[in-house]
C-alpha cells in the first residue's frame, strides 16, 4: 500500500478549531528583536521594519566586526588553564590520538583537522545581545551595539572526534526564556544537547546532568565513544534546535556516506526546555513491525537501516502546538536495493504535536528515494487566500526545485499533487525504483529539471559541440531518472535547488522568495573492494564524478543561480531573476566579446574568502557541499548577499524591490557572505548583522550613518 498523507483525528479536530480566519506567522517581532533562526517558529524570515529602505540601503555603514572566538581556545594542565590558539591546541590533541579527525572513504585515510572558516550561522538578537554557534560547536554572545563579546562557552566537542558530516559548521541556537529564566540551547558535533544561561553562559545545573543531555542515548547504534566504519562519529548537529511550548525538539546529522546498510536512524527527539528530560521521538524509521509505515520497508528493512534524519531546520505553530519535520533520505543514499519499499518518512514533510510527538499528518515528496534529495530546509508558515478561501499554508521548498504547498492543520494540497509515471531502468542489481513520484501542479517549479542536449549551453556553436562532447557517455534525462554504473547526471544536483538557507516570506503579500542554484551531480557507484568492509552491493565512490567542461566553461545554459517570487495566492511566478550578472564567467576568454544576458551564478556560497581568484573563472560547481546565505525580508526591501559585483568585483550585500525583483543598491562585504542575514532594531536604530569569511571569519553589522 502506498502511503503518500495521512490525517489523524486529532488534526481533523484541530481543523475544526481553527476554521475561522487564520492567525498570521507575523514574522520578527515589532520590536526589532530576532528570536529565532528565521525570525520566528515559521520560519519567515521577516521583519517588520522600515527604516533601511530604497533610498538610504547604498550608505549603510559598518558599525562593528566580530571576530569568531573561535581563534583561541583553553587548553587545562595540572598546572591551570591556557588561552592558545587553536592549531596549538590541535597540535597537543592530534599528538595525543594521531587518528583522532582521520578520514576514511574505506579506501584511503586523510589526516584532517577542525577548521574555524565556516560561520555559517545566523545570530539571534535578545534585550541587546546577538547569540550565535560558532564552526567549533562553541556559543557566544556578542555586544549588539558594540560587537564586544560578552562570554563563550566552549563544550570542547572538538576532542571527541570527526563530526558526522557537514563536519565544523554550525547554523545556530535556539532561545528560551520564563520569568527571570532565559537559555541558550543548541546541540554538537559530538552529539549532546546544551543548556547555559543567557546572561553568564555558564551551563544550567537544572538541565541534565550539568547543562547538557546526551543526544546518543537510546537511539539505535549509536554507542557514546564509539565511531563508524568510517571514523566518524555516529551522531552530530549542525542546525538549530526549535523551541516551542517549552520544549526543544532537535534534529541530528549522521554520516550518509557510509559503506554498510546498517545505520543510525535520524529521529526527532524532544524535551523540556527547563530539566533536559527526555519527552518523546519520532522515529523516522519505523522500529517495529507494528509501527505506521513499517509496511512500506519490505524484508523488514527497517531494523537495520537508517539516517532518514533532519538534519536542517525545524518549523513550529505555536497556535496549534505542532512542528512541522522536513526528513531526508534513508541508508545509502543512491541505492535502495537493501531498503526496497517507498521507506517512510524518508523524504516527507511530517507535522506531530509537540506534546506528545505523536504523528497529525505526514505527505513523502519521494518514494524509494534515490538522489539524496533531503527537504533541505525548514517549512514556510504563511496564511494565504486562495480562491476566497483563508488557508493556515506550509510551503516547502525542496531540492528538486518544486514547493509543495498545503493546508498545514489538514495535511491537504493546496493545489493538486500528482502521481506521475517516471522511468524505473537501471542496471543496479537488486535495485527496484517506484514507477510512480509526486509531481505539484502549482507552483511550477523554480529550478531547471533534469538533462538533455537542449538543455546544454549554446552561448556558440563551438562551446555547444564541447558541452555535447562533455556528456557524452553519461545517461541524461529527467528529473528522477535512475542511477546507472555509467553515470547519471542529475539536476539540480545533490546540493540542490534550494538548499538549507530555504525560502523567506512576507506575511503581507503573501509572497514566496526561494533563491535557488542551477548546477549538476553525477554519482560514481561501483561494487566495493574485496578489502573493504562494506555490507552494501553498491557503495558512492564521488557525487561530481564527471561531466566536466574545458577551461571552466559552464555546462548549462543560465542562468547559474537565480531569486524567484511566487504569489502563494494564485500558485503564479510573480517574477524571477538572475542574481548577478555573472562577470566571473562573461570575462572568460571565449565569452567576453559575447553580447550576453545576465547569468547569475554568484549568490553567495561558502568558498575562497574575498578577493576572488584571477580569470579564468571556475565554472559554477558541479553540486555537493554548497553553503549558501539565505534571503532576509523587511517591510521595505529583499535582502540577498552575492559573490560578486561589489565596488572591486568583491562580495556583497543587496536590496532589491520586492514587487520587481529589480536591483536597488548594494553595499560591499568585507568578505563573501556566510550565514543568512538578520536585521534587528536596537536604541530605536536598525541594524543588518550576518556572518562573513576571511582568515578569521566573523559577524559584521550594518546601520544607517548617525
Amino acid at each position: 500500500m502506498r502511503w503518500t498523507h495521512a490525517l489523524t483525528a486529532a488534526a481533523t479536530a484541530a481543523a475544526c478549531l481553527v476554521a475561522g480566519p487564520a492567525a498570521a506567522q507575523h514574522g520578527a517581532p515589532a520590536d526589532g528583536e530576532w528570536r529565532s533562526y528565521a525570525g520566528d517558529s515559521g520560519s519567515t524570515k521577516y521583519s517588520p521594519l522600515d527604516q533601511i529602505t530604497a533610498d538610504n540601503f547604498g550608505v549603510l555603514e559598518a558599525r562593528w566586526h566580530w571576530r569568531s572566538a573561535d581563534t583561541h581556545l583553553v587548553h587545562s594542565t595540572g598546572a591551570g588553564d591556557s588561552l592558545v590558539a587553536a592549531d596549538t591546541l590541535f597540535d597537543i590533541l592530534q599528538a595525543e590520538e594521531p587518528d583522532l579527525w582521520t578520514g576514511w572513504d574505506g579506501v584511503r585515510q586523510t589526516r584532517t583537522r577542525p577548521s574555524i572558516r565556516a560561520l555559517v550561522a545566523t545570530p539571534l538578537m535578545v534585550d541587546g545581545v546577538l547569540y550565535l554557534s560558532t564552526p567549533l560547536y562553541q556559543a557566544a554572545a556578542v555586544d549588539a551595539r558594540t560587537g564586544e563579546t560578552l562570554w563563550v562557552h566552549d563544550p570542547r566537542a572538538y576532542e571527541s572526534g570527526m563530526p558526522a558530516i557537514a563536519q565544523w559548521r554550525h547554523r545556530g541556537v535556539a532561545y528560551w526564556e520564563n520569568g527571570g529564566d532565559a537559555r541558550i540551547v543548541w546541540a554538537t558535533g559530538d552529539g549532546f544537547l546544551l543548556a547555559v544561561d543567557a546572561r553568564t553562559g555558564i551551563p544550567d545545573p537544572d538541565f541534565g546532568e550539568n547543562g547538557r543531555v546526551d543526544l546518543l542515548d537510546g537511539v539505535p547504534r549509536a554507542t557514546r565513544g564509539e565511531r563508524d566504519i568510517l571514523n566518524l562519529l555516529p551522531l552530530s548537529s549542525q542546525s538549530p534546535p526549535l523551541v516551542i511550548r517549552d520544549t526543544v525538539i532537535v534534529g541530528s546529522t549522521i554520516n550518509d556516506r557510509t559503506i554498510t546498510r546498517e545505520a543510525t536512524p535520524g529521529f526527532a527527539r524532544a524535551y523540556d526546555v527547563r530539566t533536559g528530560r527526555h519527552r518523546w521521538d519520532f522515529h523516522t524509521v519505523p522500529q517495529s513491525g507494528d509501527e505506521f509505515g513499517s509496511d512500506t520497508w519490505l524484508d523488514e528493512s527497517w531494523r537495520y537501516s537508517g539516517h532518514t534524519n533532519i538534519w536542517s531546520m525545524m518549523s513550529g505553530d505555536e497556535e496549534l502546538g505542532w512542528v512541522y519535520l522536513p526528513i531526508g533520505t534513508p541508508t545509502n543514499d543512491y541505492y535502495g536495493g537493501h531498503r526496497l519499499g517507498d521507506n517512510l518518512f524518508a523524504e516527507s514533510i511530517v507535522a506531530v504535536d509537540v506534546e506528545t510527538g505523536q504523528r497529525q499528518w505526514h505527505f513523502q515528496t519521494i518514494h524509494h528515494g534515490l538522489w539524496d534529495y533531503d527537504l533541505p530546509a525548514a517549512p514556510n508558515l504563511l496564511d494565504i487566500t486562495v480562491d476566497g478561501r483563508e488557508i493556515k499554508a506550509l510551503a516547502q521548498v525542496s531540492k528538486q526545485g518544486f514547493v509543495y504547498v498545503f493546508d498545514r492543520v489538514t495535511g491537504d494540497p493546496v493545489w493538486p499533487i500528482e502521481e506521475r509515471s517516471v522511468a524505473t531502468d537501471t542496471d543496479l542489481e537488486g535495485e527496484i525504483l517506484s514507477p510512480t513520484q509526486p509531481f505539484p501542479t502549482k507552483p511550477a517549479p523554480f529550478e531547471y529539471q533534469g538533462t538533455s542536449i537542449d538543455d546544454l549551453v549554446d552561448f556558440t556553436p563551438e562551446i555547444r559541440q564541447m558541452a555535447v562532447d562533455a556528456v557524452e557517455g553519461f545517461r541524461l534525462g529527467p528529473l528522477y531518472t535512475p542511477q546507472t554504473l555509467r553515470g547519471t547526471i542529475m539536476r539540480p544536483p545533490v546540493g540542490g535547488g534550494a538548499s538549507w538557507s530555504g525560502a523567506a516570506v512576507d506575511p503581507e503579500t503573501g509572497y514566496l522568495y526561494v533563491p535557488s542554484f542551477n548546477g549538476h551531480s553525477t554519482i560514481q557507484l561501483t561494487e566495493p573492494e574485496p578489502h573493504e568492509p562494506s555490507t552494501l552491493r553498491y557503495i558512492r565512490r564521488s557525487v561530481s564524478a564527471g561531466p566536466v567542461m574545458p577551461r571552466g566553461l559552464p555546462l548549462w545554459k543560465p542562468p547559474y543561480t537565480r531569486m524567484t517570487a511566487i504569489d502563494m495566492n494564485t500558485g503564479e511566478h510573480a517574477w524571477m531573476i538572475p542574481t548577478g550578472r555573472g562577470d566571473r564567467i562573461r570575462n572568460h576568454p571565449l565569452l567576453r566579446d559575447l553580447d550576453l544576458p545576465p547569468l547569475g551564478g554568484e549568490a553567495s556560497r561558502s568558498g575562497p574568502p574575498h578577493p576572488p581568484p584571477p580569470p579564468p573563472p571556475p565554472a559554477p560547481p558541479r553540486g555537493g557541499g554548497v553553503s549558501r546565505s539565505g534571503p532576509l525580508l523587511t517591510k521595505t526591501l529583499l535582502i540577498h548577499a552575492l559573490t560578486a559585483g561589489g565596488t572591486d568585483g568583491g562580495p556583497r550585500l543587496v536590496a532589491y524591490d520586492k514587487s520587481t525583483g529589480a536591483e536597488i543598491a548594494s553595499i560591499d562585504l568585507p568578505g563573501g557572505a556566510l550565514g543568512a542575514p538578520m536585521t534587528y532594531l536596537l536604541d530605536g536604530v536598525q541594524h543588518i548583522a550576518l556572518t562573513v569569511g576571511g582568515e578569521v571569519p566573523g559577524l559584521i553589522a550594518f546601520r544607517l550613518p548617525e
